[in-house]
């Protein structure tokens, strides 16, 4: 596929102009950043490896009518999404306490949370991605209180499809955040799942040995992330079971 004109590129993804009005090319990066980029390494394979995971939870979501911006894989890196606008917030979804959320309230990381949590956080890179109330969103217009409804719905059922599928392989759904965008047909607006889900966007531990094996891979030095994103790929079906790990991953088409 011809390269088209960039739009923008983040820290793991490089978005471009798509081949029809309304599409956008979303090419996933090897690049890995923790702590707000203060960590920083390229990871050959990574973006394959995410690129077949997120079409794998998207497609997934799409077949149980939790509407997304995934329209297809286009190739190894690159998938073909909707244009949408995303709304200015992490929506964050926890199951078990961890990371800021064990640290902020003196929980013990891998403690059962008493139903799922789910937080905001505003979308700016240079104040650190910080945490908002529904106060906050209502005040600066980022979202109506409709959106608002929607969007916890919307982030209940992403959480009861992925944590299903994830026990189902011997995997604990820790915590993992999304994004929404809105798209509109004439004058009427809906809200859609948007951006990626893949281990770079969650906490996944297996749950018999507790092996992380997400991007705390990579924050905390805990061993290769393509070998813990490999795993969780093998145990999807998305690679052969007998499949060991490359450099650059050998995906089922």
């Amino acid at each position: 596929m011809a390269r088209r004109k960039k739009i923008y590129e983040g820290k793991a993804k490089i978005l471009y102009e798509g081949p029809e009005p309304g599409t956008i090319v979303q090419y996933f990066k090897d690049d890995a950043t923790a702590f707000n980029a203060q960590k920083k390494d390229v990871i050959e394979g990574k973006g394959v490896l995410n690129n077949r995971l997120s079409e794998f939870f998207m497609t997934g979501l799409n077949n149980i009518g939790v509407p997304t911006h995934f329209l297809k894989r286009l190739n190894m890196r690159e998938q073909l999404v909707r244009a949408c606008e995303i709304v200015p917030l992490e929506v964050i979804v926890r199951n078990f306490a961890a990371g800021t959320l064990a640290k902020r309230l003196g929980i013990e990381e891998g403690t059962p949370l008493p139903r799922p949590i789910v937080e905001y956080c505003y979308k700016d890179d240079k104040l650190g991605d910080p945490l908002v109330t529904e106060e906050h969103i209502a005040a600066f217009g980022w979202a109506s209180q409709q959106d608002m409804d929607d969007i916890l719905s919307l982030a209940l059922r992403v959480n009861d499809y992925l944590s299903g599928l994830m026990y189902g392989v011997g995997i604990k759904l820790v915590d993992f955040k999304i994004e929404i965008g809105r798209v509109y047909d004439g004058d009427y607006q809906r809200l859609i799942v948007a951006d990626e889900i893949s281990p770079d966007s969650m906490r996944l531990w297996d749950i018999e040995t507790g092996q992380k094996l997400d991007k705390d891979v990579f924050r905390r030095d805990l061993g290769s992330l393509t070998d813990a994103y490999t795993e969780v790929a093998k145990r999807l079906g998305v690679m052969p079971k007998q499949a060991t790990h490359v450099a650059k991953p050998k995906l089922i088409n």
